[in-house]
């Protein structure tokens, strides 16, 4: 752990938190080189957007039974990030990496009775249903088995999870921060730093909430936690096996199914991890033993292609799952069931 990098002013708020796990934290001045990204941190039926686009070319939603405004993607966005920005002082953080789906169209009311083949651009309206949002911290960072991996921050906003026919209530969101594989955009997710049901009536109280999650999170255990992933192995029979329990784990009847530790990989994303396996060029370990590092990120590189309002869900599962088998290669019994 003697690799952590901060700068000064974080290393002196949390200076306290981190002297259990780091013997050494290296301070520097200069700013970090901004990694190339070669690809997203999620996948599937999503398509890129900028701040800009959902602010101007998106109307917001409004709970039908008192014409209220919800939060918008953009104020949620803008609210984590200002959050960011102050526990985060002197920093360096980039500009948020934004996916969106299930795009909701309409009409303006001077339009309702035109054809549709007839309509303008100006008469279409239009907002996303689901939105999740990524921005890194670049200049506080550390490297697990030769990956680097930055501090990152993000959340996720689903109207599917709201009733928007009744009246104003609160309204729900995930947030996190951890930290992104820079090989492979993966993101790692832990307990400490993830709020999955966040509920807020307004973006004052978003904002001191993401604050107490910023301030509940201890980097440095996380980072330890990964670290240990590197130090265990699976053979090539350990990983076959675990994957025929995780295909059998949806067959399991339901009294059985509740003393096993919960999995919500899909079958289609534990075939992803066996063809990972067999072809990745970073995480694959055809013919050899597989790190318990790797077998994560086979995980995590698989939920890439969750649905936005079920990534997060996944993400925290995989490191659940990673860490419990890790535990249990070690004598551990929850996670037993997986290798035996």
């Amino acid at each position: 752990m003697e690799n952590l990098i901060l700068l000064p002013s974080l290393a002196q708020r949390k200076a306290n938190g981190f002297h259990r796990f780091v013997e050494d934290a290296t301070v520097i001045s200069e700013e970090t080189t901004k990694a190339k990204k070669v690809n997203h941190f999620i996948e599937a039926n999503t398509m890129e957007i900028d701040l800009q686009s959902l602010k101007n070319d998106c109307v917001v939603p409004v709970f039908s039974k008192d014409n209220e405004l919800t939060i918008s993607h953009n104020a949620f966005i803008e609210s984590v990030w200002d959050a960011a920005q102050n526990f985060f002082r002197g920093e360096q953080i980039d500009k948020p990496e934004i996916r969106v789906s299930h795009i909701i169209k309409g009409r303006i009311p001077e339009a309702i009775h035109k054809p549709a083949n007839q309509l303008l651009e100006s008469d279409k309206t239009q907002y996303f249903e689901r939105m999740m949002f990524c921005f890194e911290i670049p200049t506080i960072y550390e490297n697990v088995e030769g990956n680097k991996l930055n501090l990152s921050v993000g959340g996720v906003r689903a109207y599917n999870h709201m009733n928007l026919y009744s009246r104003k209530t609160v309204e729900k969101f995930k947030v996190f921060i951890g930290f992104k594989n820079l090989v492979c955009c993966n993101l790692c997710v832990s307990t400490d730093g993830y709020l999955s049901n966040l509920e807020v009536s307004n973006t004052s109280d978003l904002f001191c909430s993401v604050l107490e999650m910023f301030k509940f999170y201890n980097p440095a255990k996380h980072i330890h936690l990964m670290q240990t992933l590197g130090n265990a192995y699976l053979t090539e029979h350990q990983f076959a096996e675990i994957l025929g329990k995780m295909r059998l784990y949806q067959c399991l009847p339901p009294h059985y199914q509740k003393s096993v530790p919960k999995l919500l990989i899909t079958d289609t994303q534990i075939n992803s991890v066996a063809k990972a396996y067999m072809q990745d060029e970073n995480f694959g370990s055809f013919g050899n033993d597989l790190s318990m590092w790797k077998f994560y990120n086979l995980l995590t590189g698989a939920n890439k292609s969750s649905y936005i309002d079920s990534f997060l869900d996944r993400a925290y599962n995989a490191t659940e799952i990673a860490t419990g088998i890790n535990a249990a290669l070690y004598g551990d019994e929850r996670y037993k069931w997986f290798i035996d």
